[in-house]
Protein backbone atom coordinates (compact mmCIF):
# COMPACT_ATOMS: atom_id res chain seq x y z
CA UNK A 1 0.00 0.00 0.00
CA UNK A 2 1.29 3.53 -0.56
CA UNK A 3 0.23 6.66 1.09
CA UNK A 4 0.58 9.92 -0.74
CA UNK A 5 1.04 13.55 0.89
CA UNK A 6 1.04 16.26 -1.54
CA UNK A 7 2.68 20.05 -0.54
CA UNK A 8 3.52 23.36 -2.21
CA UNK A 9 0.69 24.90 -2.83
CA UNK A 10 -0.02 28.51 -2.31
CA UNK A 11 -1.48 31.47 -4.04
CA UNK A 12 0.70 33.11 -6.81
CA UNK A 13 0.09 35.67 -9.29
CA UNK A 14 -0.87 35.21 -12.97
CA UNK A 15 2.37 34.13 -14.71
CA UNK A 16 4.00 33.00 -11.50
CA UNK A 17 4.88 29.63 -10.91
CA UNK A 18 4.91 26.57 -8.00
CA UNK A 19 6.56 23.25 -7.44
CA UNK A 20 4.27 20.65 -6.39
CA UNK A 21 5.21 17.49 -4.54
CA UNK A 22 4.04 14.54 -3.73
CA UNK A 23 6.02 12.50 -0.83
CA UNK A 24 5.01 8.94 -0.58
CA UNK A 25 5.29 6.08 2.02
CA UNK A 26 6.61 2.48 0.54
CA UNK A 27 9.63 0.74 0.11
CA UNK A 28 7.63 -0.36 -3.75
CA UNK A 29 6.25 3.46 -4.72
CA UNK A 30 9.29 3.27 -7.44
CA UNK A 31 6.54 0.40 -9.42
CA UNK A 32 3.72 2.43 -8.94
CA UNK A 33 2.91 5.15 -12.08
CA UNK A 34 1.95 8.35 -10.65
CA UNK A 35 -0.31 10.99 -11.88
CA UNK A 36 -1.63 14.51 -10.87
CA UNK A 37 -5.30 15.93 -11.41
CA UNK A 38 -7.16 19.01 -10.18
CA UNK A 39 -10.21 19.66 -9.02
CA UNK A 40 -11.98 23.29 -9.07
CA UNK A 41 -15.14 24.21 -7.03
CA UNK A 42 -18.13 23.15 -9.34
CA UNK A 43 -16.36 21.40 -11.63
CA UNK A 44 -15.07 17.29 -11.90
CA UNK A 45 -11.69 16.21 -11.19
CA UNK A 46 -9.18 16.21 -14.47
CA UNK A 47 -6.19 15.26 -15.43
CA UNK A 48 -3.14 17.12 -15.37
CA UNK A 49 -0.21 14.80 -15.60
CA UNK A 50 1.18 11.65 -15.13
CA UNK A 51 4.48 10.10 -15.19
CA UNK A 52 5.29 6.01 -15.61
CA UNK A 53 7.42 4.23 -12.56
CA UNK A 54 10.93 5.10 -14.34
CA UNK A 55 9.90 8.52 -15.90
CA UNK A 56 10.32 7.57 -19.60
CA UNK A 57 6.74 8.36 -20.53
CA UNK A 58 5.38 11.51 -19.45
CA UNK A 59 1.59 12.23 -20.03
CA UNK A 60 -0.10 16.36 -19.88
CA UNK A 61 -3.21 17.60 -20.68
CA UNK A 62 -3.22 20.07 -23.55
CA UNK A 63 -4.18 22.73 -21.22
CA UNK A 64 -0.71 22.78 -19.10
CA UNK A 65 1.46 21.19 -21.79
CA UNK A 66 4.41 23.66 -22.45
CA UNK A 67 3.84 25.26 -18.71
CA UNK A 68 3.88 22.27 -16.39
CA UNK A 69 6.45 19.75 -15.74
CA UNK A 70 6.07 16.33 -14.37
CA UNK A 71 9.21 14.76 -12.68
CA UNK A 72 10.01 12.09 -9.87
CA UNK A 73 12.89 11.16 -7.69
CA UNK A 74 12.45 7.60 -6.63
CA UNK A 75 15.27 7.51 -4.31
CA UNK A 76 13.17 10.06 -2.10
CA UNK A 77 9.63 8.70 -2.88
CA UNK A 78 8.75 11.93 -4.26
CA UNK A 79 6.93 13.25 -7.56
CA UNK A 80 7.07 16.57 -8.59
CA UNK A 81 4.77 19.29 -10.79
CA UNK A 82 6.93 22.28 -11.77
CA UNK A 83 3.74 24.62 -12.75
CA UNK A 84 5.06 27.70 -14.79
CA UNK A 85 3.59 30.33 -16.31
CA UNK A 86 0.26 30.12 -14.01
CA UNK A 87 -2.74 31.05 -15.32
CA UNK A 88 -6.00 31.87 -13.23
CA UNK A 89 -7.68 28.92 -14.78
CA UNK A 90 -5.48 26.63 -13.28
CA UNK A 91 -6.31 27.54 -9.84
CA UNK A 92 -8.09 24.29 -8.21
CA UNK A 93 -7.20 21.58 -5.34
CA UNK A 94 -3.95 19.44 -6.85
CA UNK A 95 -3.53 15.72 -6.44
CA UNK A 96 -1.66 13.34 -6.82
CA UNK A 97 -2.14 9.33 -7.35
CA UNK A 98 -0.50 5.82 -8.05
CA UNK A 99 -1.51 3.56 -9.35
CA UNK A 100 0.75 -0.22 -11.30
CA UNK A 101 -0.97 -0.19 -15.05
CA UNK A 102 1.31 -0.75 -17.58
CA UNK A 103 1.35 2.33 -18.94
CA UNK A 104 0.28 5.73 -16.44
CA UNK A 105 -3.31 6.37 -17.23
CA UNK A 106 -5.05 9.78 -17.79
CA UNK A 107 -8.44 8.76 -16.25
CA UNK A 108 -8.87 9.13 -11.74
CA UNK A 109 -10.56 5.66 -11.97
CA UNK A 110 -7.61 4.18 -12.97
CA UNK A 111 -5.35 5.10 -10.04
CA UNK A 112 -5.76 3.17 -6.54
CA UNK A 113 -4.39 5.92 -4.07
CA UNK A 114 -4.77 9.38 -3.41
CA UNK A 115 -3.46 12.20 -1.46
CA UNK A 116 -5.53 14.75 0.77
CA UNK A 117 -5.05 17.32 -2.03
CA UNK A 118 -2.65 21.10 -2.18
CA UNK A 119 -4.48 24.06 -2.60
CA UNK A 120 -3.30 26.39 -5.43
CA UNK A 121 -4.66 29.69 -6.26
CA UNK A 122 -3.59 31.75 -8.97
CA UNK A 123 -4.61 35.50 -8.77
CA UNK A 124 -5.45 37.47 -12.03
Amino acid sequence: QVQLVESGGGLVQAGGSLRLSCAASGRTFSRYNTGWFRQAPGKEREFVAAISWNGGIRRYADSVKGRFTISRDNSENTVYLQMNSLKPEDTADYYCAAETRPLPGSRWSEYDYWGQGTQVTVSS
